[in-house]
C-alpha cells in the first residue's frame, strides 16, 4: 500500500518547502497562502465564492474556468493546503482511464486511513464523455473532491453530470495592475531591479496579455540579461519575441471575436470595428471566413438602407482574393468602417424570416388561379390565369390584385425603417399599400 502511495503521490504532493533559489522563477513566487494569490479577488475578496466555500468547512468539487496563467493551479494546491487534503495533480493530455484507475484506488485507500483527496485534473476538457463519467461514483461517495480546469467553456466541454455536480468559477485574465505587482515581488526576490526603462517596462506587461505565467518567463530572461544600461522597448523588440495572441480558431475565443465584431459594426462604431478585425486578424482567423462573415452583416443589419453595402463587401472580398495577405486584408478592414458608418435596417431580414414562418405554416396552399400559368387546354378550362391583370395595363402600372392564396389574409412582412435609402422604399410600400386599399374597394 505504502508503494502505491509513493508511485502516485511522487512530485504530487500539496504545500512543500519553499524551494530553493536555484529553482525555476515561477516556484519561488508560487503563492503559499491565499492572502499571496494576485487577482481573483471576486472569488477570494469578500463574500467571494471561493472564500465562501472555505470559511463554510466544506469543500465541494470545483471547475475553474479562465484563460491560461491566472492561477488554477495555484488555487487548486491552496484549497488542498487550507483543508489539508492530499493534492493529487493530472492531465487530462497525458493520461488515460488505466491513470484514472491508479488515482481513485490510492484515493480510497487514503480515505480509509481518514485522509482526504483533492484531485486536479489539468485541461479536464479534453477528457471524452467516458471517462468525464468514470469521475462521478467517486464524487458522489467522497473519495475525491474534483477540482478541474479548463479554458474552453464548460458548458460546451463538460458532461451535464459533471456540471450539476461542481460549482463552475470563472477566472479572469490578470490586469495591468496585477502584472506589475508581480513583477515588483518579482524583483524584492531576486533582489534586482528589472533592467528595463519604464516604456519598455510597460511593453513587457502588455507582452504578457494577462498571463501571469507568460509575465514570469518573460521576466526570467529579463533577470538574466547582462545589460549595463536600461533596455529600452526597441531593445527589447530585439531580445524578445512578441507573444502569438491568444486565439483558439475553433473555440469558444472565436465566436467571443467574431461577436464583438458583428456587434461593433451594428452599433455603428468603426473604431471598435477594425480593432476586433485586427484581433482576430492577428491571431490567425482566415481572412477568407471574415470576408463572408462581413458579407453576412451588410444583408442582415444594413439590408436595403444602404443597398451599395453588400457591393462594397464583395468587391473588398474580391480584392483580398486577388491581393491576398497582408495588402487584401486593407480592403476588408474598409468594408467593416463602411459597414459600422451606414445606415442600419433589418426590415429585409424580419421580412424574410416573418415570411418564411408564414410559408412554413401554409406550405401546401396553392396560389390563387388567377395568377397560375395556364399552358395547357385543361388548365385553361380550369381557369388558371382567368381574371389575371397585367400590371403594366393598369392605371399607375398597379392593380391591387391579391398574390396571396385565396383566403390566407395579406400578410406585412416588410417595414421599412425611416433610415438611409428605405425611407424612399418606406414611402414607395405606404404608397403602394393606399393604391391597394383603393383598388380592392373600388372593385
Amino acid at each position: 500500500m505504502a508503494d502505491l502511495f509513493d508511485a502516485l503521490d511522487d512530485g504530487m504532493a500539496g504545500q512543500a518547502d519553499a524551494p530553493a533559489k536555484n529553482a525555476p522563477l515561477a516556484d519561488r513566487l508560487r503563492p503559499r497562502h491565499f492572502a499571496d494569490v494576485i487577482g481573483q479577488q471576486h472569488l477570494l475578496g469578500e463574500d467571494g465564492a471561493l472564500r465562501v466555500m472555505l470559511e463554510s468547512g466544506r469543500l465541494s468539487s470545483i471547475i475553474f474556468w479562465g484563460p491560461p496563467g491566472v492561477g488554477k493551479t495555484t488555487l487548486a494546491k491552496l484549497l488542498a493546503d487550507e483543508t489539508e487534503m492530499e493534492f493529487v495533480q493530472i492531465s487530462a493530455i497525458f493520461s488515460g482511464v488505466a491513470d484514472l484507475k491508479k488515482v481513485f484506488e490510492a484515493a480510497k485507500l487514503r480515505r480509509q486511513t481518514g485522509r482526504g483527496t483533492v484531485l486536479f485534473v489539468d485541461e479536464i476538457h479534453r477528457f471524452n464523455k467516458a471517462q468525464q463519467d468514470g469521475f462521478l461514483p467517486h464524487m458522489e461517495d467522497g473519495t475525491i473532491v474534483l477540482v478541474g480546469a479548463t479554458t474552453e467553456n464548460p458548458s460546451f466541454e463538460l458532461n451535464a453530470a459533471v456540471m450539476s455536480r461542481s460549482q463552475v468559477m470563472v477566472l479572469e485574465r490578470l490586469t495591468l495592475a496585477d502584472l506589475e505587482l508581480m513583477a515588483q515581488r518579482a524583483e524584492q526576490l531576486v533582489q534586482r531591479a528589472l533592467p528595463l526603462t519604464a516604456d519598455a517596462r510597460e511593453a513587457v506587461l502588455e507582452m504578457a496579455d494577462g498571463d501571469g505565467r507568460a509575465l514570469i518567463n518573460i521576466l526570467e530572461q529579463c533577470f538574466a540579461w547582462d545589460a549595463k544600461e536600461k533596455v529600452g522597448r526597441d531593445g527589447l523588440s530585439k531580445r524578445l519575441s512578441r507573444r502569438a495572441p491568444k486565439y483558439d480558431k475553433s473555440g469558444e475565443e472565436h465566436y467571443n471575436l467574431i461577436s464583438a465584431l458583428h456587434k461593433s459594426v451594428r452599433g455603428s462604431d468603426p473604431d471598435a470595428a477594425v480593432y476586433w478585425l485586427c484581433r482576430m486578424l492577428d491571431g490567425g482567423e482566415d481572412p477568407r471566413f471574415l470576408a463572408r462573415r462581413i458579407t453576412r452583416m451588410a444583408v442582415e443589419d444594413i439590408g436595403l438602407a444602404d443597398p451599395q453595402a453588400q457591393a462594397v463587401c464583395l468587391q473588398s472580398w474580391q480584392t483580398y482574393e486577388r491581393l491576398g495577405s497582408p495588402e487584401g486584408e486593407l480592403a476588408l478592414a474598409q468594408a467593416v468602417i463602411y459597414l459600422a458608418l451606414a445606415p442600419k435596417s433589418n426590415g429585409a431580414y424580419k421580412a424574410y424570416k416573418e415570411a418564411r414562418r408564414a410559408a412554413q405554416k401554409t406550405g401546401s396552399e396553392p396560389p390563387p388561379k388567377h395568377i397560375r400559368n395556364a399552358p395547357t387546354k385543361l388548365m385553361k378550362d380550369e381557369g388558371y390565369g382567368v381574371g389575371y391583370a397585367y400590371d403594366h395595363d393598369a392605371e399607375d402600372g398597379f392593380s391591387g390584385q391579391n398574390y396571396f392564396p385565396d383566403g390566407m389574409k395579406h400578410g406585412v412582412y416588410y417595414v421599412p425603417v425611416d433610415r438611409g435609402f428605405e425611407r424612399e422604399l418606406k414611402k414607395r410600400t405606404e404608397y403602394f399599400a393606399k393604391l391597394r386599399t383603393s383598388r380592392n374597394r373600388d372593385g
